[in-house]
């Protein structure tokens, strides 16, 4: 009694059939295939994405100049 034979499966699938139908299993199983298909769309794109080498932005550099050097340049260029 342990071990589900043959027709243990055989009524589980006809009370199955009897409560979902053949049109509603048929729905459900397109729509996985349809996941499916679309996580394997997905993967791909993130694999082309990967793919696609990385440009590296340029490296800006800002001069800076503290406030104390400004003002000295002011200073002797007035005086």
């Amino acid at each position: 009694m342990g071990s589900m034979s043959i027709w243990h499966w055989i009524i589980v699938i006809g009370v199955v059939l009897l409560l979902f139908g053949r049109g509603k299993i048929s729905e459900m199983m397109g729509d996985v295939a349809q996941g499916i298909k679309a996580f394997k769309k997905g993967m791909s794109e993130d694999d082309e994405a990967k793919a696609e080498p990385v440009k590296p932005e340029p490296v800006r550099t800002i001069d800076h100049q503290s406030t104390q050097a400004v003002g000295q340049t002011e200073k002797s260029k007035t005086g």
